[in-house]
Protein backbone atom coordinates (compact mmCIF):
# COMPACT_ATOMS: atom_id res chain seq x y z
CA UNK A 1 0.00 0.00 0.00
CA UNK A 2 1.30 3.67 -0.77
CA UNK A 3 1.71 6.34 1.57
CA UNK A 4 -1.36 8.93 1.85
CA UNK A 5 -0.66 11.55 -0.52
CA UNK A 6 0.53 14.68 1.08
CA UNK A 7 0.25 17.22 -1.20
CA UNK A 8 -1.45 18.09 -4.99
CA UNK A 9 -0.95 20.55 -7.46
CA UNK A 10 -3.66 23.68 -8.94
CA UNK A 11 -1.50 25.10 -11.28
CA UNK A 12 1.82 26.70 -9.89
CA UNK A 13 0.29 26.71 -6.12
CA UNK A 14 1.25 23.02 -3.89
CA UNK A 15 -1.70 22.15 -1.75
CA UNK A 16 -0.70 20.34 1.44
CA UNK A 17 -3.78 17.89 2.97
CA UNK A 18 -2.36 18.55 6.25
CA UNK A 19 -3.73 22.23 6.46
CA UNK A 20 -7.00 21.67 4.48
CA UNK A 21 -7.61 19.24 7.34
CA UNK A 22 -6.43 21.83 9.88
CA UNK A 23 -8.90 24.16 8.30
CA UNK A 24 -11.88 21.89 8.17
CA UNK A 25 -10.84 20.66 11.74
CA UNK A 26 -11.25 24.61 12.78
CA UNK A 27 -14.47 24.98 10.81
CA UNK A 28 -15.95 22.07 13.15
CA UNK A 29 -14.58 23.03 16.03
CA UNK A 30 -16.36 26.74 15.48
CA UNK A 31 -19.88 25.59 14.43
CA UNK A 32 -19.90 23.15 17.34
CA UNK A 33 -18.98 25.40 19.86
CA UNK A 34 -21.53 28.10 18.16
CA UNK A 35 -23.96 25.03 18.51
CA UNK A 36 -23.34 24.62 22.41
CA UNK A 37 -23.17 28.53 23.29
CA UNK A 38 -26.69 28.41 21.73
CA UNK A 39 -28.18 26.16 23.30
CA UNK A 40 -26.73 26.51 26.36
CA UNK A 41 -28.41 30.37 26.00
CA UNK A 42 -25.35 32.26 25.58
CA UNK A 43 -24.82 35.17 22.48
CA UNK A 44 -22.97 33.94 19.95
CA UNK A 45 -21.91 37.34 18.16
CA UNK A 46 -18.72 37.61 19.82
CA UNK A 47 -17.25 34.28 18.47
CA UNK A 48 -16.10 34.87 15.78
CA UNK A 49 -13.77 37.47 15.96
CA UNK A 50 -12.21 35.61 19.07
CA UNK A 51 -12.46 32.24 17.46
CA UNK A 52 -9.75 33.93 14.76
CA UNK A 53 -7.88 34.96 17.60
CA UNK A 54 -7.54 31.32 19.26
CA UNK A 55 -6.98 29.49 16.21
CA UNK A 56 -3.91 32.11 15.34
CA UNK A 57 -2.53 31.86 18.98
CA UNK A 58 -3.36 28.34 19.27
CA UNK A 59 -1.07 27.61 15.79
CA UNK A 60 1.78 29.87 16.99
CA UNK A 61 1.80 27.92 20.28
CA UNK A 62 1.50 24.54 19.51
CA UNK A 63 4.93 25.43 16.68
CA UNK A 64 6.28 27.15 19.50
CA UNK A 65 6.33 24.44 21.84
CA UNK A 66 7.50 22.16 19.28
CA UNK A 67 10.42 23.80 17.98
CA UNK A 68 11.99 24.68 21.75
CA UNK A 69 11.19 21.01 22.68
CA UNK A 70 13.72 20.24 19.11
CA UNK A 71 15.76 23.02 19.33
CA UNK A 72 18.79 20.99 18.50
CA UNK A 73 16.88 20.25 15.28
CA UNK A 74 15.45 23.41 14.01
CA UNK A 75 19.27 25.04 15.20
CA UNK A 76 20.84 23.04 12.40
CA UNK A 77 18.33 23.73 10.02
CA UNK A 78 16.17 26.94 11.00
CA UNK A 79 14.50 27.08 7.63
CA UNK A 80 11.99 24.09 9.41
CA UNK A 81 10.90 26.26 11.60
CA UNK A 82 8.33 27.56 9.26
CA UNK A 83 7.33 24.68 7.09
CA UNK A 84 4.31 23.07 9.27
CA UNK A 85 3.19 21.08 6.36
CA UNK A 86 5.54 18.96 7.86
CA UNK A 87 3.81 18.39 11.07
CA UNK A 88 5.14 19.48 14.61
CA UNK A 89 2.11 21.34 16.51
CA UNK A 90 1.90 20.65 20.10
CA UNK A 91 -1.04 20.23 22.00
CA UNK A 92 0.12 21.77 24.95
CA UNK A 93 1.64 24.49 23.40
CA UNK A 94 -1.91 25.24 21.27
CA UNK A 95 -3.56 24.84 24.78
CA UNK A 96 -1.03 26.76 26.65
CA UNK A 97 -2.14 29.88 24.34
CA UNK A 98 -5.11 29.32 22.68
CA UNK A 99 -7.04 29.08 26.02
CA UNK A 100 -6.12 31.90 27.55
CA UNK A 101 -6.89 33.81 24.15
CA UNK A 102 -10.04 33.15 24.61
CA UNK A 103 -10.82 33.31 28.29
CA UNK A 104 -9.87 36.77 27.74
CA UNK A 105 -12.46 37.25 24.68
CA UNK A 106 -15.09 35.95 27.13
CA UNK A 107 -14.49 38.18 29.98
CA UNK A 108 -14.52 41.39 27.52
CA UNK A 109 -17.36 40.17 25.22
CA UNK A 110 -19.44 37.56 26.76
CA UNK A 111 -19.31 38.69 30.46
CA UNK A 112 -22.23 36.47 32.05
CA UNK A 113 -20.17 33.14 30.63
CA UNK A 114 -18.23 32.84 33.68
CA UNK A 115 -14.71 31.34 33.17
CA UNK A 116 -15.34 27.67 33.99
CA UNK A 117 -18.81 27.43 32.44
CA UNK A 118 -17.25 28.30 29.37
CA UNK A 119 -14.66 25.73 29.76
CA UNK A 120 -16.69 22.75 30.29
CA UNK A 121 -18.72 23.98 27.41
CA UNK A 122 -15.93 23.96 25.07
CA UNK A 123 -14.07 20.70 26.91
CA UNK A 124 -16.43 17.87 24.61
CA UNK A 125 -15.90 20.38 21.49
CA UNK A 126 -12.02 20.28 21.97
CA UNK A 127 -11.55 16.34 22.07
CA UNK A 128 -14.24 16.16 19.54
CA UNK A 129 -12.14 18.57 17.01
CA UNK A 130 -9.32 16.68 18.09
CA UNK A 131 -10.17 13.41 16.93
CA UNK A 132 -11.48 14.93 13.67
CA UNK A 133 -8.11 16.82 13.25
CA UNK A 134 -6.22 13.32 14.15
CA UNK A 135 -7.51 11.88 10.90
CA UNK A 136 -7.44 14.81 8.59
CA UNK A 137 -4.10 16.75 9.75
CA UNK A 138 -1.25 13.76 11.05
CA UNK A 139 -2.68 11.04 9.10
CA UNK A 140 -2.27 13.30 5.72
CA UNK A 141 1.35 14.79 6.37
CA UNK A 142 4.86 13.78 5.83
CA UNK A 143 6.35 11.48 9.08
CA UNK A 144 2.66 10.97 10.76
CA UNK A 145 2.68 7.91 11.58
CA UNK A 146 4.32 6.16 14.56
CA UNK A 147 6.83 3.88 15.75
CA UNK A 148 8.28 1.01 12.69
CA UNK A 149 5.66 -2.39 13.14
CA UNK A 150 4.71 -5.72 11.20
CA UNK A 151 1.21 -5.66 12.37
CA UNK A 152 -1.64 -6.06 10.38
CA UNK A 153 -3.05 -2.46 11.28
CA UNK A 154 0.46 -1.55 9.91
CA UNK A 155 0.20 1.72 7.39
CA UNK A 156 2.92 3.31 5.00
CA UNK A 157 3.37 7.41 5.63
CA UNK A 158 5.38 9.75 3.64
CA UNK A 159 8.69 10.04 4.54
CA UNK A 160 9.51 6.94 6.32
CA UNK A 161 10.24 3.64 5.21
CA UNK A 162 8.18 0.53 5.75
CA UNK A 163 5.10 0.22 7.87
CA UNK A 164 4.48 2.65 10.54
CA UNK A 165 1.82 2.26 13.74
CA UNK A 166 -1.16 4.28 12.67
CA UNK A 167 -0.92 7.00 15.62
CA UNK A 168 -2.99 9.38 14.01
CA UNK A 169 -5.90 7.30 13.71
CA UNK A 170 -5.66 5.36 17.34
CA UNK A 171 -5.35 9.32 18.60
CA UNK A 172 -8.48 9.72 16.89
CA UNK A 173 -10.43 6.78 18.51
CA UNK A 174 -8.97 8.30 21.99
CA UNK A 175 -10.37 11.53 21.71
CA UNK A 176 -13.94 10.28 20.32
CA UNK A 177 -14.11 7.64 23.18
CA UNK A 178 -12.95 10.82 25.54
CA UNK A 179 -15.89 12.64 23.70
CA UNK A 180 -18.19 10.10 24.43
CA UNK A 181 -17.81 9.70 28.04
CA UNK A 182 -17.88 13.55 28.33
CA UNK A 183 -21.38 13.69 26.83
CA UNK A 184 -22.38 10.72 29.59
CA UNK A 185 -21.30 12.41 32.26
CA UNK A 186 -23.50 15.64 30.97
CA UNK A 187 -26.61 13.82 30.20
CA UNK A 188 -26.42 11.55 33.49
CA UNK A 189 -24.88 13.65 36.34
CA UNK A 190 -27.32 16.12 36.18
CA UNK A 191 -26.03 17.74 39.75
CA UNK A 192 -22.40 17.95 38.98
CA UNK A 193 -20.66 20.86 40.27
CA UNK A 194 -19.08 23.82 37.72
CA UNK A 195 -15.87 22.54 36.24
CA UNK A 196 -16.32 19.26 36.82
CA UNK A 197 -16.62 18.33 32.78
CA UNK A 198 -13.52 20.46 32.49
CA UNK A 199 -11.89 18.15 35.12
CA UNK A 200 -12.88 15.14 33.68
CA UNK A 201 -11.38 16.08 30.61
CA UNK A 202 -8.25 17.24 32.30
CA UNK A 203 -7.46 13.39 33.42
CA UNK A 204 -8.57 11.21 30.37
CA UNK A 205 -6.65 13.18 27.97
CA UNK A 206 -3.89 13.73 30.10
CA UNK A 207 -3.99 10.17 30.50
CA UNK A 208 -4.09 9.50 26.66
CA UNK A 209 -1.71 11.54 25.94
CA UNK A 210 1.23 9.79 28.29
CA UNK A 211 -0.42 6.57 27.03
CA UNK A 212 0.24 7.59 23.47
CA UNK A 213 3.49 8.97 23.46
CA UNK A 214 4.43 6.05 25.64
CA UNK A 215 3.45 3.36 23.04
CA UNK A 216 3.44 4.67 19.94
CA UNK A 217 5.56 8.12 19.71
CA UNK A 218 8.17 8.34 22.31
CA UNK A 219 11.48 8.72 21.64
CA UNK A 220 14.08 6.78 24.59
CA UNK A 221 15.94 9.87 26.01
CA UNK A 222 14.39 12.42 23.45
CA UNK A 223 13.21 15.10 25.21
CA UNK A 224 10.34 16.27 24.14
CA UNK A 225 8.71 12.61 24.71
CA UNK A 226 9.96 13.29 27.98
CA UNK A 227 8.09 16.68 28.46
CA UNK A 228 5.18 14.81 27.02
CA UNK A 229 4.45 12.40 28.93
CA UNK A 230 5.53 14.45 32.24
CA UNK A 231 2.92 16.91 30.89
CA UNK A 232 0.18 14.06 30.22
CA UNK A 233 0.82 12.38 33.78
CA UNK A 234 0.58 16.09 35.49
CA UNK A 235 -2.81 16.84 33.77
CA UNK A 236 -3.79 13.26 34.68
CA UNK A 237 -3.61 13.91 38.04
CA UNK A 238 -4.63 17.72 38.85
CA UNK A 239 -7.76 16.63 36.79
CA UNK A 240 -8.58 13.36 39.37
CA UNK A 241 -7.54 15.52 42.02
CA UNK A 242 -10.34 18.31 40.88
CA UNK A 243 -12.88 16.20 40.09
CA UNK A 244 -12.35 14.61 43.82
CA UNK A 245 -12.55 18.12 45.36
CA UNK A 246 -15.21 19.24 43.51
CA UNK A 247 -17.83 15.69 43.60
CA UNK A 248 -16.91 16.00 47.73
CA UNK A 249 -17.89 19.43 47.76
CA UNK A 250 -21.23 18.99 46.16
CA UNK A 251 -21.95 15.58 48.65
CA UNK A 252 -21.06 17.74 51.56
CA UNK A 253 -23.24 21.21 50.16
CA UNK A 254 -26.10 18.69 49.81
CA UNK A 255 -28.53 18.53 46.83
CA UNK A 256 -28.31 21.88 44.86
CA UNK A 257 -30.13 22.59 41.34
CA UNK A 258 -28.38 20.87 38.56
CA UNK A 259 -25.27 23.07 37.26
CA UNK A 260 -25.11 22.06 33.53
CA UNK A 261 -23.67 24.87 32.64
CA UNK A 262 -26.95 26.76 31.18
CA UNK A 263 -28.02 30.46 31.85
CA UNK A 264 -30.58 30.38 34.64
CA UNK A 265 -32.78 31.93 32.21
CA UNK A 266 -32.64 29.21 29.70
CA UNK A 267 -33.03 26.54 32.08
CA UNK A 268 -36.58 26.01 31.48
CA UNK A 269 -36.70 26.28 27.91
CA UNK A 270 -33.52 24.11 26.86
CA UNK A 271 -32.42 20.64 26.67
CA UNK A 272 -28.84 19.30 27.59
CA UNK A 273 -26.05 20.64 26.58
CA UNK A 274 -25.70 18.37 23.89
CA UNK A 275 -28.30 20.48 22.35
CA UNK A 276 -31.26 17.87 21.91
CA UNK A 277 -34.42 18.19 23.97
CA UNK A 278 -35.10 16.06 26.56
CA UNK A 279 -34.96 12.91 26.88
CA UNK A 280 -33.46 12.30 23.61
CA UNK A 281 -30.11 10.33 23.18
CA UNK A 282 -26.48 12.64 23.25
CA UNK A 283 -26.08 13.98 19.68
CA UNK A 284 -22.31 14.70 17.92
Amino acid sequence: MKPIPVSFHIGPLVVHTYGIGLAITFWFAYRYFERRLRTNGYPTEWLTAAFLWIVATSIIGARLLHVLANLSTYTADPGQILQVWHGGLSSFGGLLFGVPTGLVFVRRRCPELTAMRGLDIVAPVLMAAWGVGRLLGPQLMVNGGGHPTHAWFGMQYAGQIGERVPVPIFQAIDSFVIFGILLLVERYYRDRPVGFVLAATMALWGLARFLEERLWLGEIGHLGSVLVQVAGLALFAAGLVVMAFLHRRRRGHGPAAPDDGRRPDAEDRLGDVTGEPEPAAPSV
